[in-house]
């Protein structure tokens, strides 16, 4: 299943996709894409209901991000050998984890704003994880029952503020707007082979990034079962996987964001990305 949030900010409803694309409204099922809502049992609840009529939703609303109010965004550091190289830092021998702000996440077409005094604000790609199930020192072999489903993410960061100015990575990466989500929560059954999704991005139609989850160092399974060790995970926590080479801090010179710019990032079977920069004395 594609499994959508639309309406305003804030106040984003459930939706299911269609078929023919058209969103349907599961609200009377579930009451929103977050927390225990995204077990087995809620999302066979969805599933059984999308074979009857789901009332259709009119018009073409905004997409809210694809899950609400996670309690946890987790972040993996290098997670692809050539963008550790690019970046010059080692090839990690365990997933280097950070934290990005929960609050920080938004809509995948929603604008993107530059914090106030920013100069080197950038773009990641990234596979993003949706835990379905409560995680504590999981094995391997049982992630799959904890994962609900997976979406498209943009790790966006400031780099001067991530590593120039002290102390933990956060810094960079939990800016108003760093944590665009969606379009969908796809569920397990629609993806296939999670480690072999192609992907892109392009910045004002230049094509920046290009990869596929085949070549991340740590996989979903690993690095699902690795933060269970640390840590609790609950459901509806978001965890994004790292990002191919590409970046803007890794070109030669390196290429930063600047207001007006446009973001557009695509990965199979997740979906497609647009986003517009604009600056902080402006958002929306």
């Amino acid at each position: 299943m594609k499994l959508v949030r639309y309406g305003e900010r804030g106040r984003e409803k459930p939706g299911l996709v269609h078929s023919d694309g058209s969103i349907r409204d599961i609200s009377a099922i579930i009451p929103d894409l977050a927390g225990e809502h995204l077990s087995t049992t809620s999302l066979k609840r969805v599933a059984d209901a999308a074979r009857s009529d789901l009332p259709k939703v009119s018009g073409s609303p905004r997409l809210g991000p694809c899950v609400g109010r996670p309690g946890n965004f987790i972040a993996v550091g290098l997670n692809y050998v050539d963008h550790a190289k690019e970046t010059g830092m080692p090839i990690p021998a365990e997933p280097i984890l950070f934290n990005k702000a929960p609050n920080c996440i938004v809509g995948p077409n929603d604008e993107i704003v530059l914090p106030r005094g920013s100069k080197k604000m950038d773009w990641e790609i990234e596979l993003g994880i949706v835990i379905g199930k409560r995680a504590t020192y999981i094995n391997e072999s049982e992630v799959a029952d904890h994962v609900a489903g997976y979406c498209l993410a943009n790790d966006v960061s400031e780099r001067e503020y991530q590593l120039e100015r002290g102390g933990n990575w956060m810094k960079g990466k939990s800016c108003p707007t760093f944590g665009p989500l969606g379009p969908w929560l796809v569920t397990p059954d629609d993806i296939g082979d999670v480690q072999n999704l192609d992907m892109w991005l392009d910045v004002n139609g230049e094509r920046m990034q290009k990869g596929s989850t085949k070549t991340m160092i740590f996989d979903v399974k690993k690095i699902v079962s690795y933060i269970s060790h640390f840590m609790t995970l609950d459901a509806g926590d978001v965890i994004i996987t790292g990002t191919p080479p590409g970046v803007g801090a890794g070109k030669k010179p390196p290429h930063f964001l600047k207001e007006g710019d446009t973001i557009a990032l695509w990965m199979d079977k997740l979906g497609e990305q647009k986003a517009k920069v604009v600056s902080w004395s402006k958002p929306n």
